[in-house]
């Protein structure tokens, strides 16, 4: 169970019950004029940013926070697909007005709430799982700038059915990190710095008027995340191997097909996916694989399209598919088409790790996907996808590997010039 003091940035790596949380609400997104359109546990079930009212906008956040969560990206990286998305759409004044300590502090809200909300959730679910008898609250606000009613509420510790939990398992309120751990005794739950003699005060769901919320709720965060899907969490959760490279492409078959397609586009349309994979393959060529580099790098589902059009060339199933490239084609494509000197004979220009930052937009809008038969050694089927980039054509080779369920980047190479 992921250690809920690691509550900094993205909340550390993922974890399936997180994940699922989140890809539950991807086949409800709300368009909203207002954060307070939709209230309480229907965050539950669907996705909003407050003020994005046309769908294919939301579609962008929702890829965008879903990549957050999924793959632990950073704030950095969320903030740059953000800003492409607004100048994609058009879309401004988002936040009262366009300074960018106010966008800053916008894409932060957006990232943080989103994370820690869904880490909450999948919290939620893994200890009703556990079965523990009883829950510690934590605070964990910032120490410079502790939030009064959450600081008393430390330590806290009650049985996992008391009233209370209804409406104050974190969050509490915009920004809040406090956390909740489960404990089996009393001796256990102060190991985990929990007080079991410490009381709830007799007015503890005393009503703050200016809120409407009990006294140190925030507006609108009077329920527990996750709390009303709990057990279908769960229950998917069970089902998922636990690595990074899975989760990045788990609980998406849920999602209704149309909308998936579009995550799937809006996936690969984010740069930080370009950035990554332009990274990933940077360190490999550069023999950096001592950094616990993954051994696959997954860039999205194939759309529906995309499986039609695979499977009806290779006379295979292929729906729910990811592409990926891997270490070993990385390998395999710098010693056979890196080198200047041997490429330049041949027409063709020498692939960089800088070139892998484009595969994401070929395999979004490819010139032509055709069939070029199976792999020498494996026997397994291949795939061509090449589309043009200026007057320079980059040809990928795909492996389909049926077992990983996966597309897998075989080769690839640049032609420097158009043919005729």
């Amino acid at each position: 169970m992921n250690s809920p003091s690691a509550m900094t940035g993205v909340l550390k790596r993922p974890f399936a019950e997180q994940v699922a949380y989140f890809r539950g609400k991807l086949g409800s997104l709300v368009p909203t004029a207002r954060w307070d359109d939709i209230e309480k546990s229907a965050h539950d079930i669907g996705y909003m940013v407050a003020g994005a009212a046309k769908m294919d906008l939301l579609t962008d956040f929702a890829a965008a926070t879903d990549r957050a969560i999924a793959e632990g990206t950073s704030l950095e990286a969320f903030r740059k697909d953000f800003m492409a998305i607004l100048g994609r759409h058009g879309w401004s004044g988002f936040t009262g007005d366009e300074s960018p300590a106010r966008r800053a502090w916008r894409t932060r809200m957006i990232y943080t709430t989103n994370c820690t909300t869904s880490y909450n959730a999948g919290r939620n679910a893994q200890l009703d799982a556990a079965g523990f008898p009883l829950l510690v609250y934590r605070h964990n606000d910032a120490v410079d700038n502790p939030r009064p009613q959450h600081l008393a509420w430390n330590g806290l510790t009650l049985p996992k059915d008391h009233p209370f939990w209804q409406t104050h398992k974190p969050q509490n309120g915009w920004g809040c990190r406090c956390y909740i751990l489960g404990a089996r005794s009393d001796r256990g739950a102060r190991r985990l710095g929990g007080g079991p003699d410490k009381q709830l005060p007799e007015d503890w769901d005393a009503i703050d008027p200016k809120t409407g919320e009990q006294v140190g709720i925030g507006k609108g965060w009077g329920y527990s995340p996750g709390e009303s899907i709990k057990k279908e969490i769960s229950k998917l959760a069970e089902k998922t191997l636990q690595w990074d490279y899975t989760l990045a492409k788990a609980y998406m078959q849920g999602v209704p097909e149309r909308q998936r397609d579009a995550l799937a586009k809006a996936y690969r349309g984010l740069p930080s996916v370009a950035d990554d994979v332009r990274r990933y393959a940077q360190r490999i060529v550069e023999g950096r694989t001592h950094l616990d580099i993954p051994p696959y790098r997954t860039m999205g589902l194939l759309t529906s399209a995309d499986a039609a059009t695979v499977g009806g060339l290779k006379g295979l199933e292929v729906a729910g598919f990811d592409y990926a490239v891997d270490q070993s084609a990385i390998n395999k494509v710098h010693k056979d088409h890196g080198d200047p000197e041997s490429e330049a004979p041949r027409g063709q220009i020498a692939i960089t790790a800088s070139d892998y930052a484009d595969l994401p937009e070929l395999l979004n809008s490819p010139d032509q996907i055709s069939d070029v038969g199976s792999t020498w050694k494996s026997k397994q089927p291949v795939i061509k996808i090449s589309k043009y980039f200026g007057g320079e054509e980059l040809v990928t080779v795909w492996e389909v590997r049926t077992g990983r369920k996966s597309l897998v980047l075989q080769s690839m190479w640049r032609l420097a010039h158009r043919a005729l």
